[in-house]
């Protein structure tokens, strides 16, 4: 069985786990540009939640000056869910052949200039073609970032890795409504200054991304020979490697479903069913997305030091998948709730639970190829994307008819439970051992 190496990535010294299921060292060495490289894609996080975020923090003002139904906004969530689809697989070929240096700041200027232009719009239409072209851009980063972090973290480290980058999401969406109560005047046109500042804010990363990534610091392994030897993915037979893609497949589906529906609607729901005001909607907004980056760094903190307590680290990303999962199951109580603290509470735990979710997927996702990681991560992106993106439409048709936020609530809170139950039954069958086969 290949050994993975604890520490890799520019500038690092290399140290060898000599069993591939063995526990992660938890004190492995790591550079400071490693995880420098890792702050960086965090703040690309936090602009891609920002461009994308400025639209669900301001959809009250948006949708009184544009004159849109809920449907409409919830088509606009559904067509950006669409190109968020084809903009992931198209990236993830991209990755796979490209130099991750220059495309990643490629990718992050179209969706920041896009941003900017959505400031301007003035018809529904022009809204919805800049928010399709938005979702195509924004797509980009998950392939370049995971395909970054795991060519830069050993097996042991990536599922911290992923937490830094991952908590840029929430990092974005708290600044996001200071950012909309600081520039939105509150008159008419007052929610278009939020759009051209977020977006202006992604030249100065593309010229950070620049000083700190040398040529070769992202290259790819040659072979998938030479991946398998370095010991970054687990060495699987065929059928293990599919059915963990099926999986996989109904993981990333179950937790976008929680993590969009929230992203998406839970500013609307507090002001519109339970009578909070603008601002205070915006602060308990940036307060939801701390407890959601608390919760995403904590998963990946929790992870290493189960791994670094004796179980593996499959086990060790199991048992905090499942605690995270135990959390947004708490949507089932705080569905019917009146507006209370213990609804802002229960919406915290929920956004702790439902953040947490994403550094671990994406280490799960990491075991399927390093040769392809592109590739993969865009596909299962397509998949996500499919499914929550036809979500939105019926949630604004279920609200418009209904005036009931309760149902979708609770749904969306339960999804990630069927990710759970599919890691348990297919990742591996009862009984069967593990043994070498020809890297992915």
């Amino acid at each position: 069985m290949g050994r993975p190496l604890v520490g890799r990535g520019p500038g690092m010294s290399v140290a060898v786990d000599p069993d591939f299921d063995a526990p992660a060292e938890e004190g492995a060495a790591v550079s400071w540009r490693t995880w420098a490289a890792c702050g960086l894609m965090l703040l690309a996080t936090a602009l891609n939640y920002m461009d994308r975020q400025a639209l669900a923090q301001q959809a009250s003002d948006v949708q009184a000056e544009l004159k849109l139904t809920n449907e409409d906004y919830g088509n606009l969530e559904f067509w950006f869910g669409i190109a968020f689809a084809v903009g992931g697989v198209a990236t993830g070929f991209l990755v796979d052949g490209f130099s991750l240096r220059w495309l990643y700041p490629a990718i992050l200027l179209g969706w920041s200039a896009v941003g900017f232009l959505t400031g301007g719009a003035t018809s529904y239409r022009e809204l919805l073609t800049y928010r399709v072209l938005l979702g195509f851009f924004e797509a980009g980063q998950w392939p370049c970032a995971v395909a970054a972090s795991q060519r830069l973290l050993s097996r042991g480290n990536r599922a911290m890795g992923n937490s830094i980058l991952q908590s840029g999401a929430s990092l974005g969406a708290i600044l996001t409504p200071l950012v909309v109560l600081a520039l939105n005047t509150g008159g008419m046109g007052g929610w278009r200054t939020p759009f051209r500042v977020i977006g202006a804010l992604g030249v100065a990363w593309v010229v950070a991304w620049l000083l700190m990534i040398r040529p070769r610091d992202l290259d790819a392994p040659e072979t998938p020979a030479e991946a398998g030897k370095a010991g970054d993915v687990e060495v699987v037979d065929r059928a293990t490697t599919i059915r963990r893609i099926a999986a996989l497949i109904l993981v990333v589906i179950a937790i976008n479903l929680c993590w969009q529906y929230f992203r998406a609607w839970m500013p609307k729901m507090l002001e519109r069913e339970h009578g909070y005001g603008k601002a205070a909607v915006q602060w308990f907004s940036s307060a939801y997305y701390v407890a959601a980056g608390v919760g995403c760094l904590a998963a990946g903190v929790l992870s290493r030091r189960l791994a670094g307590g004796g179980r593996t680290v499959h086990r060790a990303r199991l048992a905090t998948f499942a605690a995270c999962v135990g959390l947004t199951s708490l949507s089932l109580a705080a569905a019917y709730l009146p507006a209370s603290p213990l609804l802002l509470a229960l919406l915290l735990a929920i956004g702790f639970g439902s953040l947490g979710q994403f550094p671990l997927y994406y280490a799960f996702t990491q075991e399927i190829s390093t040769r392809w990681m592109g590739r993969v991560t865009g596909v299962f992106s397509f998949a996500a994307w499919v499914v929550t993106g036809a979500m939105h439409p019926m949630i604004g048709r279920w609200i418009d008819r209904t005036g009931s936020y309760a149902a979708p609530n609770a749904l969306a809170g339960l999804a990630p439970v069927v990710a759970l139950v599919a890691l348990l039954a297919l990742w591996d069958l009862p009984g069967r051992s593990r043994r070498p086969a020809r890297p992915s």
